[in-house]
């Protein structure tokens, strides 16, 4: 403990009392990515899975698969 330390108080206590129970910058940005990387990937997915579906119906319809075989 250096002399200011003494007589003008630890910033370090401080700063912890001032901060507790906050979440911190890197964790915030962790948290942050992880839930974009969850999100963005799962709903990208199943649009690309309801298209393909969609687009196989569709053409299931039209007798396209079936106009070859003929």
């Amino acid at each position: 403990m250096s002399f200011l330390d003494r007589i003008l108080g630890n910033d370090h206590e401080r700063a912890a009392e001032k901060y507790a129970g906050r979440e911190s910058a890197s964790e915030r940005a962790t948290r942050r990515r992880r839930e974009s990387h969850h999100r963005g990937g799962a709903d990208r997915a199943a649009r690309a899975g309801q298209a393909w579906e969609d687009r196989d119906r569709n053409q299931d319809r039209a007798g396209r698969w079936y106009r070859a075989a003929r």
